[in-house]
């Protein structure tokens, strides 16, 4: 969590957890959050989560946004919510994007997801998104 001595854009995490090799997406939602203001650390492709929770924690980030194809979001959500609560950091908003069935939405939800990102949304919609659920963490900026 930024203090107020803090100034500066809002900090995300964008993230492929996973064996998913697909990684365009996840570079134009990157570049997208940049050009809107926030800086955003790109952690590459197939990464672990404890690899994902240990960035996301070293670079006090407000949101971690997953990027997923691999049809294993539901699980891979899951276990990034759960790793971020139990390094006591489950302030960290996590949000997914990708490769995701309407059904299952309810389900990522019910996980811990703050939101919700299906191949088709707009970059618009995602971006007015990602600044509500990470109003509270910006500092008079």
């Amino acid at each position: 969590m930024a203090d107020s001595s803090t100034a500066g854009p809002v900090r995300v995490l964008v993230a492929k957890p996973g064996l998913d090799g697909h990684d365009r997406g996840a570079k134009i939602v990157a570049r997208t959050l940049r050009d809107a203001g926030f800086e955003v650390i790109y952690t590459g492709i197939r990464q672990r989560i404890e690899d994902i929770v240990s960035i996301a924690l070293q670079e006090d980030v407000a949101l971690v946004g997953l990027s997923i194809l691999s049809g294993a979001h539901v699980a891979l959500t899951t276990r990034t919510v759960e790793a971020l609560r139990a390094a006591d950091a489950g302030d960290i908003a996590v949000v997914v994007g990708g490769t995701i069935p309407q059904g299952d939405v309810p389900k990522l939800l019910s996980a811990g997801a703050a939101a919700v990102f299906p191949t088709g949304t707009s970059l618009d919609t995602l971006v007015d998104e990602v600044r509500k659920l990470t109003a509270g963490s910006q500092v008079d900026g």
